[in-house]
Parts: structure tokens; C-alpha cells; sequence
């Protein structure tokens, strides 16, 4: 079965309130459970800010530590499910699913091999 990742694209700038996050994130419990009892759930979480980033980049035989993210964009990876599906339809029926519990863009991209 192939391997997807549904990648949760969140906007940069503060969390939502607790009043309008508490009803997603129950949302978002609900269809993780459901890819639980499926049995297509491998891996779930969320990443803090990406002021919380350090890149590395191979340079003249060293490795270059920068702290932050690696660009300034308005969206960025706000957090991540893995999921072993039969095929593509049934990831991108996962994605709906985890699009609308959290009202947020998803991506959906499968692993190579």
C-alpha cells in the first residue's frame, strides 16, 4: 500500500483563539481516530513556529547552520499525517477529510518508493 503525506498548511502569525481552536481540534481528533479504526493512521503531530527552525546547508565541505526558516512565506508545514492507503483517491479522501476538520489547505503527496 502506498505511503502519503497529508500535510496540514497553516498561515503565518499567531494561533487562533482557544475559542475557535477547541471546536477544530476535537474535529481534528475525530477524523484521526477514524484513520485509526481504518487502519491507514501511521504518524500525526504538529510543528511549533518556524521561528523554532534551524537549517543546514553543505557549503565548501562544512555544514552552515542558520537559525530560522529557510524562507518568509505567508503559509508554511503547520503540522502532518502519515497515512498507508490503497491508492491516491483514497489519501485525497483522507486530505478532504483532515481539510475540512481543520478549515486549513492540505497537501497531499506520497512518499517515493
Amino acid at each position: 500500500m502506498p505511503t502519503y503525506l497529508l500535510g496540514i498548511i497553516q498561515p503565518s502569525g499567531p494561533a487562533a483563539p482557544p475559542e475557535m481552536l477547541e471546536p477544530i481540534m476535537r474535529e481534528v481528533g475525530a477524523v484521526d481516530q477514524a484513520m485509526r479504526d481504518a487502519g491507514v493512521w501511521v504518524f500525526s503531530g504538529g510543528l511549533h513556529d518556524p521561528s523554532t527552525a534551524t537549517v543546514l546547508r553543505a557549503r565548501d565541505g562544512g555544514v552552515v547552520v542558520t537559525d530560522g526558516p529557510f524562507a518568509e512565506v505567508k503559509e508554511q508545514l503547520g503540522g502532518l499525517t502519515i497515512v498507508d492507503v490503497a491508492d491516491l483517491d483514497e489519501a485525497l479522501t483522507w486530505g478532504g477529510r483532515l481539510a475540512a476538520a481543520t478549515t486549513l489547505p492540505v497537501e497531499v503527496r506520497p512518499f517515493q518508493g
